[in-house]
């Protein structure tokens, strides 16, 4: 009765940014995205994505320069330039502009209101999507004119979409930059509040990050080599960690909500939802309910040794729920946990001032979250 995802509220935004084309081959594009996304995260993709990853010390390490960090400025940029990486390479580093900059303001021009005008911040965000959108085409012509083959490990996910669209003939050059744009949008916002939120709240509760830290040196004492890439099995090892993120995406919901058209009337408790209405699944009246989650406030990883196996994982939705799953799903527990690896085990840090937190609708620090950074060795 739900199968069709929507973006509820954002629905004319939505069709704005993306046309008709794309939403009628949704769900041959997500079967497809599905695959291409798991092959970049499972175990042999994997060796490829955690050394990239792990080279966040190297931009963590470029934020001690400054003396009080910005963890959501920061973050930011480093998600939506990893993801631009996976997705197309290197090929955007020469644009003619910085492409989290403009990526920050596309995301706070979708929450503002739907008005064209000039000076508003609609009307920047379009101005934003369209110039993107025109680099993102010129990037994809060179790619398809370009001769040269990449070696098997090495493609990225516009060489994967280019092999496929002599046989998935919805895959026209209009479709792929629009999934260009759409992944790169999607990932850079939910990924980097994520990494916000865990900041914060690993510094306000320093019991968790004892713990975490003692996880991740345990992994670190196993290896032979402590220079050498973490491993697929070294990944699933960190069971403390994975309950960390799912703690962080229950507090955080991240998204406002799940939206779902109706396919056909629905009764509910004697009403009726008509079929075509937009539903909204709000996920943090799941996440917070104290029917589902013992003191549901609290930040307690420790409570998913139980509720991975009883009524709250059913409950736990960060990602949608069913066989409509975020396809980034897995992606983003990597880099979260790869990511966590690297920060526990290298660097310590303070939180300096900031730290507040707004949802408008989505999350946000409006004082920001700084902080001071230094490596474990100095």
């Amino acid at each position: 009765m739900l199968n069709t995802p929507t973006t509820g509220w954002q629905y004319k935004v939505g069709e704005t940014f993306f046309n008709g084309n794309c939403i009628a081959y949704s769900e041959l594009a997500a079967g497809m995205l599905q695959v291409v996304v798991d092959c970049a995260v499972e175990p042999y993709g994997l060796l490829g994505l955690v050394p990239i990853v792990e080279g966040a010390g190297g931009i963590i390490t470029d934020w001690q320069p400054s003396p009080a960090s910005s963890v959501p400025q920061n973050s930011f940029k480093m998600t939506v330039d990893f993801a631009a990486k996976q997705i197309f390479s290197g090929d955007l580093e020469n644009a003619p502009f910085n492409i989290s900059d403009m990526f920050r303001d596309l995301v706070e021009g979708l929450m503002s209101f739907p008005i064209n005008l000039p000076g508003t911040s609609h009307h920047k965000c379009l101005k934003i999507h369209k110039k993107v959108r025109e680099t993102m085409r010129d990037v994809l012509k060179k790619r398809i004119e370009s001769s040269t083959k990449k070696r098997e490990g090495e493609e990225d996910l516009v060489d994967h979409l280019l092999r496929d669209m002599d046989s998935q003939k919805f895959l026209t050059e209009d479709y792929i930059v629009q999934m260009m744009f759409g992944l790169l949008f999607v990932t850079s916002d939910s990924i980097s509040t994520t990494l916000a939120l865990s900041f914060k709240l690993l510094v306000e509760h320093p019991h968790v990050l004892e713990e975490l830290i003692v996880e991740h040196d345990s992994i670190l004492k196993n290896k032979e080599n402590l220079d050498a890439p973490l491993t697929w099995n070294d990944y699933k090892s960190m069971t403390f960690t994975l309950q960390v993120i799912n703690e962080v995406l229950r507090l955080g919901n991240i998204a406002p909500g799940l939206f779902r058209r109706a396919l056909k009337d629905i009764s509910v408790k004697g009403y009726t939802i008509p079929a075509g209405w937009v539903i909204m699944i709000a996920t943090a009246a799941l996440h917070l309910n104290s029917d589902q989650f013992e003191d549901p406030l609290s930040f307690n990883p420790w409570r998913w040794k139980e509720n991975q196996s009883s009524g709250g994982a059913k409950n736990f939705m960060p990602f949608g729920y069913g066989m409509k799953q975020c396809a980034g799903a897995e992606y983003s527990r990597v880099f979260l946990a790869t990511f966590l690896h690297v920060l526990v085990t290298r660097y310590r840090w303070t939180m300096v001032k900031g730290g507040k937190i707004i949802r408008a609708p989505i999350i946000r620090f409006p004082d920001g979250f700084h902080f001071n950074v230094s490596q474990k060795n100095q």
